[in-house]
């Protein structure tokens, strides 16, 4: 069953491990959209595939597909469904929160998340090193964190800019979660990302967004 307005269901393109996808996930959960989930296994190499760069010429997760039109990246793909999708808005009306909206998802979406990405820790493990590979993320995702720590002291609130979850929230929530579960990265030095990290938890949206949750989540 679709959700009113929505003429055919979404697709989406996503990998189960993919932050990126994972934001898009929470948006299209918080605005209440049906979607038909399309598993790209990136371990296995599928982004590769010709099927795949026709969709999506540079070869990532996530694309979505509305009916007649395909959006990739999830910062675009994020603010498309905001315009069509007018349900839970994304963005605050303040300009200067929603200013910090956008300030923080940039952070996560250029400063942080590209340099952890699989072609990238890849490179440097096997030109470098595992340890490398290590003290590469601590120093990459340790600024960035440090960054958000400042720029969201004076504006937090339940969640990163009050009380609702915004764009900063969809971008956060995955990064976060990805550096505590897959990094093992100790959040003792960023405690209000930490305290956010507990309270993104307790969302629905976001909990029915988490890897494990996926139906190309390894059974074993």
């Amino acid at each position: 069953m679709t959700t009113s307005g929505q003429e055919k269901k979404l697709q989406l393109y996503s990998y189960h491990r993919s932050s990126c996808s994972f934001r898009v996930r929470i948006a299209l959960n918080l605005k209440g959209l049906d979607y038909e989930y399309k598993a790209v296994n990136l371990l296995k190499g599928e982004q590769k595939s010709p099927e795949f760069l026709k969709l999506n010429p540079i070869g990532y997760v996530p694309a979505l597909v509305d009916g007649d039109i395909m959006i990739a990246d999830s910062f675009a793909i994020i603010m498309y469904l905001e315009e069509k999708y007018p349900q839970h808005p994304l963005l605050p009306r303040d300009l200067q929160k929603r200013a910090i909206n956008y300030q923080a998802a940039n952070i996560v979406s250029a400063s942080i998340q590209p340099l952890q990405n699989l072609d990238v820790l890849k490179y440097i493990e096997e030109k470098v090193g595992p340890e490398a590979k290590i003290a590469w993320l601590e120093k990459h995702i340790g600024k960035g964190f440090a960054a958000l720590e400042k720029l969201l002291k004076n504006h937090a609130g339940k969640y990163a800019t009050g009380d609702d979850v915004f764009l900063a929230d969809l971008f956060l929530a995955p990064q976060i979660h990805g550096a505590v579960q897959r990094f093992n990265l100790d959040m003792t030095p960023y405690p209000l990302l930490a305290r956010l990290y507990e309270a993104y938890m307790q969302v629905p949206a976001i909990q029915d967004a988490l890897p494990e949750k996926q139906p190309d989540f390894p059974s074993t």
